[in-house]
C-alpha cells in the first residue's frame, strides 16, 4: 500500500505517486550507484528527464483556459475560429474572449450566439435587432440580412478591436451596424463606411 507521504493531490482529486529526485540515478546497478562519476554523470540526465516528466504530468492541464500560457490560449482560441485574437489586449481578457467563444460556438453566426458573446466579452448590455424571422410563403420581407448590434460599454476592449469582435462574429452576407451607445462605431455598407470616431473612411 502506498505511504501518505508518497502520494500528490492533484486537482481532480486523482492520487498520482510522487516521482523520487533521484529516480534515474536509483536504476543504477549497485556497483556504479557507489562510483561518485557514475553517479554525478547520470545525475545530468535525470535533470533534464525530470524536466521532461514534469511537463508531461502537466498537460492535462495545458487546455484549462485559467492556467494555460497566453500563447495557449490564443493557440486554442484559433481552433475555433479566434485567429485574430489581438496579443496586447489584457491577458484576463484574453482568457475571457476564448471561453466564451467556446460557450457559444454552436450558435455562431445566430442573433442569439452573437448577443451573448458580446455580454461576456463587454460585460455590459447589448441590444440586437434584425432582419430575421418566420414568415408565410410569400410574406417574406425583400431585405432580412441585416442586424444593428448595440452596446452599453466596450468593456476592456478599444473600439477597434470591438469593431473586429462585431465582423469576425457576424455572417459576411448580413449588412451589420455596430453602436456605442447611441454613436455609430462601424458600418458594412459600403455606402455609408464612415468610422464616427475619427471621420476616417473605412
Amino acid at each position: 500500500m502506498t505511504s501518505p507521504q508518497l502520494v500528490a493531490r492533484v486537482s481532480d482529486a486523482r492520487a498520482r505517486p510522487r516521482r523520487s529526485p533521484t529516480w534515474m540515478v536509483d536504476q543504477l546497478p549497485v556497483s556504479m550507484s557507489s562510483e561518485d562519476f557514475f553517479v554525478r554523470f547520470v545525475s545530468i540526465f535525470q535533470d533534464v528527464g525530470t524536466t521532461l516528466l514534469e511537463d508531461a504530468d502537466l498537460i492535462e492541464h495545458l487546455p484549462d483556459l485559467g492556467v494555460a500560457p497566453p500563447e495557449t490560449v490564443r493557440w486554442l482560441g484559433s481552433w475555433i475560429g479566434l485567429g485574430s485574437l489581438d496579443h496586447s489586449l489584457p491577458e484576463t481578457l484574453q482568457r475571457r474572449i476564448v471561453a466564451s467563444a467556446a460557450q457559444t460556438l454552436a450558435w455562431r453566426g445566430t442573433a442569439h450566439g452573437l448577443r451573448t458573446f458580446l455580454r461576456l466579452v463587454t460585460g455590459g448590455e447589448v441590444h440586437l435587432e434584425e432582419g430575421g424571422g418566420v414568415w408565410r410563403d410569400g410574406e417574406a420581407p425583400a431585405d432580412t440580412a441585416w442586424v444593428r448590434v448595440t452596446v452599453a460599454d466596450a468593456g476592456l476592449l478599444s473600439e477597434p478591436e470591438l469593431v473586429e469582435v462585431v465582423r469576425d462574429e457576424v455572417p459576411a452576407h448580413v449588412r451589420s451596424e455596430l453602436y456605442l451607445g447611441d454613436r455609430l462605431l462601424w458600418t458594412s455598407d459600403r455606402s455609408d463606411r464612415t468610422d464616427r470616431t475619427d471621420g476616417d473612411v473605412r
